[in-house]
């Protein structure tokens, strides 16, 4: 279980293909030491440690990973926000994020300066248009944020300086693809609603 609130960022250093998998190697940015079958959300995709020492760790994201996020597009030095998964004595300051997405959405145009914030807009699969609110939670690579507006296919989230400096999202370009997790309470409400209705 993770918050949404990104701990850092690091680089991928190797992409090594296995079967239908792929291993990432990522620069180790924690000060703390790693372990093994650690959780850690790459891009909000909770991924599970399987190698490491001081300098880097490595990560397997299987195929279902791969095709419901942009893990698959990550290149040698593509930026990826991090988080390692809350202890239950810790305050939970973003929302309850799983760390698995859901959908890839893509970034509309370019991030617009408000002059003190940052609004992204995303166009995202109709199909999940249910479960996106105005003022909601959602989680974007892995950031949990407010929505700011929505309609049937777009998104747009307003983000802060802190933010803007300390996560990927700086580096987003038009047609970029991102990763989103919908909040999980909505979306067992929906499913609720939809049983209900049989």
């Amino acid at each position: 279980m993770f918050s949404g609130i990104v701990e850092g960022t690091t680089r991928v250093v190797d992409i090594e293909e296995k079967g239908t998998n792929l291993i990432f190697t990522f620069e180790n940015k924690f000060d703390e030491k790693l372990y093994i079958d650690q959780s850690i959300a790459h891009n909000g995709v909770c991924l599970t440690v399987i190698d490491f020492d001081d300098k880097i760790y490595r990560v397997e994201a299987i195929k279902e990973s791969l095709d419901r996020s942009n893990l698959g597009q990550l290149e040698k030095q593509s930026v990826v926000n991090l988080e390692r998964c809350i202890q239950m004595h810790t305050r939970l300051d973003g929302h309850m994020v799983q760390g698995h997405v859901d959908c890839a959405a893509h970034m509309v145009g370019e991030a617009k300066d408000e002059e003190g914030s940052w609004v992204f807009t995303f166009k995202y699969p109709e199909d999940y248009s249910n479960l996106i609110i105005e003022k909601g939670s959602i989680t974007i690579n892995g950031i949990s944020l407010t929505v700011v507006e929505v309609t049937e296919d777009t998104v747009s989230v307003a983000i802060i300086p802190y933010t803007y400096e300390h996560t990927n999202l700086k580096h987003l370009k038009d047609k970029d693809m991102v990763n989103l997790e919908f909040d999980i309470i909505g979306k067992y409400v929906v499913k609720y609603l939809e049983r209900t209705k049989r």
